[in-house]
């Protein structure tokens, strides 16, 4: 999951170095062609094997959510700052640590849901809503936490039943095919320039999706979900020195929050387990 961070936040950089070049859902679909690419040796084999018809349900709802996440995601990216963007995402892995607990059966102790409020609560100290006007590129990013929130909670689904390399390339496949329709009716021509920086984002988002999946494949959600937040840090380091964008103290105020309420619970479920390997057997 630190991996998938740091990938997810090379993403983030480059669609916002694009500012807006292309329509977001050209530039999704260019984006997710190139995954294509990447991962069509996984593909032919697993379209050749075939799915049971309750993973291709699983695989289209993905593929629906994940078009919706993705086409507002390009859109805010255009409008917003990379640490604001960020924050907003955090919404992300807290609606998918309560949602596993509410429909997977995965435990919320009392402390990791204390420490969920805490990162909110620092999250919304970095957006000071009520305090600023919010642009669309806020609200889009809100509806792209919901819409990535509930694809990986699907996911997780998947990966009961799929390896994680074959739900990564069959997640390709199919937003790709549902973005082609929208990204045809506001297609412009792209420049070569344009079209390698969105290769590049693929090859960030495809490895992060990948480490991702793997490790949604080898540990609860609720586990896995908290280490996404030290993104902030890595999005407003970003913003900072290379795009210029002001880092001031709420950012900061919100992210201490943040990496303190993460920092608590990963030493907490250390202890768990240390605690548990160390009762002798009865």
């Amino acid at each position: 999951m630190l991996v998938t961070g740091l990938c997810f936040v090379a993403v983030n950089g480059i669609v916002r170095w694009l500012d807006g070049a292309l329509p977001a859902p050209q530039a999704a679909f260019i984006r997710f062609v190139f995954g294509l690419i990447f991962l069509a040796p996984l593909l032919i084999g697993a379209l050749q094997r075939g799915f049971p018809a309750p993973v291709w349900r699983l695989l289209t709802w993905r593929a629906a959510l994940h078009v919706l996440a993705v086409c507002t995601w390009f859109y805010a990216m255009s409008r917003i700052t990379v640490a604001e963007a960020t924050a907003i995402g955090f919404l992300n892995p807290i609606f998918v640590t309560v949602g596993a607990a509410l429909f997977m059966n995965e435990r919320l102790a009392t402390r990791r849901i204390a420490a969920v409020g805490v990162a909110l609560l620092g999250a919304l100290i970095v957006l000071r809503p009520g305090l600023r006007p919010l642009d669309p590129g806020h609200l889009s990013q809100i509806v792209a936490a919901l819409a990535f929130g509930a694809s990986y909670l699907v996911a997780k689904r998947i990966t009961e039943h799929v390896p994680a390399a074959i739900v990564v390339a069959m997640m390709s496949l199919t937003v790709a095919v549902g973005l082609a329709p929208l990204a045809w009716a506001v297609w412009v021509p792209p420049t070569w320039g344009q079209i390698g920086w969105l290769g590049l984002v693929a090859v960030f988002a495809t490895a992060g999706h990948y480490t991702m999946t793997r490790a949604f494949a080898v540990a609860p959600m609720t586990v896995t979900q908290p280490v996404t937040f030290l993104q902030l840090i890595w999005a407003s380091l970003l913003g900072v020195l290379v795009f210029g964008e002001p880092l001031d103290k709420w950012v900061i105020l919100g992210g201490g929050m943040m990496i303190g309420a993460i920092s608590y619970i990963t030493w907490r479920e250390a202890r768990l387990r240390h605690a548990a390997v160390s009762i002798p057997a009865q």
